[in-house]
């Protein structure tokens, strides 16, 4: 074939020595990589079929930092196939359909398939995304999709179900700090030649605030290392927060606030250790993983809600401190919890509903960050207040009824009466006046004939609902006792 076709070049480039030290750090092998055993051990299936190079396409799912982009590497170092790769972010569906062509012409002119590689692939739009279909559909084209978004709302229904997803998992903490260690030890790749040390609990605190990204954790390492290599050392507060924002396929911001801590340092490289005090100028305010239009807002804002619903005041107030600390908008928070006072808490304690809305106009009125008391302080009040869903399931009782059954006409006796024409049809005859009855109810039947008898409400025995249960019940042996008994309970309800 000749050079100009996109596929001439099947593996990637060899880390250059001046890139930053987590791409320098990529694992060249297999055995290489820390984590993701579940899929990557020997012996697993993805792993099998990869050695194999029997691959067919794959979504890669899972946090940034997790070894997406890895893995997709050293597929290309052991296929035998065509290895394209590029990013969503860059590409259009001019270049998709380039490749498309080129996928084509390799298995019409060679018999060999080509594996497509694409970063980011939530980030194709329906049109783009379903330009893969045809070459995907007859063989020519293995797609290996990398994504942070779940699949399921960001990939077509038609690829997804030619693809088999992989979740990758956060890195545990040891793995991390594993990774780490290896970056200080090796003289080829790492920092191994620049007689840097690293106390156990630096590396173990660089870990942790990686929370599982091992980008995050090599930038942190490096500019830590920088500061450590330079006594007096010092980046600017911005360029260190660089380091921890460098994007999946860009991981320069660690090396531009590294060499910031370089030209401003002095004395002599190679005498430095990373220490905890080093490492508090180094670490800034962690960046927490957060979409507030993506799938971690759905499941951080679920946490919340099962956990006060569990009664967890302690796991309730650690979710509120997830979501705004990640900046999640305040009022949406409250109005989930106005929600769930409604929904959980109900007449249990109808305090509750109180609380969420002042709550709600207390964050409204003082903002933010002084607002998150009164959240928290919601929060504890819902998570500890006795718990019922029976106002939300008589209301889906009724809804269901109100959808499937007849529409009957208001009961006369229950219709207001305004004008002699109305009064003359019937309207209000037969309205029993409650104040008038000196247990101030009466006998009246306040449903439609054919739903007499259904309960709706049913309030459960904890908190204030035992009261109302209490009375509904002597409210009904009145009914029966003043001649016009409520109707008895049907079987449907």
């Amino acid at each position: 074939m000749k050079s100009g076709h996109l596929f001439e070049s099947t593996a990637p480039e060899p880390s250059r020595a001046d890139a930053p030290l987590a791409e320098r750090m990529r694992p060249r092998t297999f055995d290489e990589l820390v984590g993701q055993q579940e899929l990557l051990a020997p012996g697993r299936p993805l792993r099998g079929a990869i050695e194999r190079d029997a691959l067919q396409s794959i979504i890669l799912w899972g946090p940034p930092g997790t070894g997406k982009t890895t893995i997709a590497r050293l597929i290309a170092t052991v296929t035998s196939a065509h290895f394209i790769a590029f990013s969503a972010v860059l590409s259009g569906i001019k270049d998709i359909r380039a490749v498309m062509a080129e996928a084509e012409a390799a298995r019409r002119e060679l018999g060999r398939r080509t594996i497509l590689f694409v970063d980011e692939i939530h980030r194709f739009n329906k049109a783009q995304q379903d330009a893969f279909l045809p070459r995907v559909e007859a063989g020519d084209l293995v797609l290996i999709g990398a994504t942070t978004e779940n699949p399921s709302f960001e990939v077509n229904a038609a690829l997804l179900s030619r693809s088999k997803v992989f979740v990758l998992q956060p890195l545990a903490t040891e793995e991390t700090a594993a990774i780490l260690r290896r970056a200080l030890d090796d003289a080829e790749r790492g920092l191994g030649g620049a007689g840097i040390a690293a106390d156990d609990d630096a590396i173990e605190s660089i870990a942790r605030h990686a929370n599982g990204d091992a980008r995050v954790a090599l930038n942190l390492l490096e500019l830590a290392a920088t500061l450590a290599s330079r006594p007096g050392a010092g980046a600017t507060d911005h360029e260190i927060r660089d380091s921890e924002t460098a994007g999946s396929d860009d991981a320069t911001g660690a090396g531009r606030a590294a060499a910031a801590a370089e030209r401003a340092g002095a004395g002599a490289p190679g005498t430095g250790r990373i220490d905890r005090a080093l490492l508090s100028r180094a670490i800034q305010k962690r960046a927490l993983l957060y979409d507030k239009s993506g799938e971690e807002h759905f499941n951080l804002i679920s946490a919340l809600h099962k956990s006060l619903r569990n009664s967890d005041p302690d796991a309730g107030v650690y979710w509120l401190a997830r979501m705004l600390e990640a900046g999640e908008e305040p009022l949406y928070i409250a109005r989930r919890l106005v929600r769930f006072a409604s929904e959980d808490v109900g007449n249990a304690d109808p305090n509750a509903l109180t609380v969420a809305v002042a709550a709600k106009e207390a964050v409204h009125f003082i903002g933010m960050p002084e607002g998150n008391t009164a959240l928290a302080q919601a929060v504890t009040y819902l998570a500890t207040a006795p718990k019922s869903n029976a106002v939300y399931a008589a209301y889906n009782r009724a809804a269901a009824d109100a959808h499937e059954q007849v529409a009957e006409p208001v009961p006369l006796h229950l219709r207001n009466a305004p004008t002699r024409l109305m009064k003359d049809e019937g309207y209000g005859r037969g309205y029993a006046y409650a104040h008038d009855d000196p247990d101030g109810v009466t006998g009246m039947d306040c449903l439609p004939p054919a739903l007499a008898g259904r309960r709706y409400y049913r309030p459960t025995a904890r908190g204030y609902e035992k009261e109302v249960a209490r009375r509904l019940d002597a409210w009904r042996a009145l009914k029966r006792a003043k001649g016009r008994p409520a109707p008895a309970r049907t079987e449907e309800t």
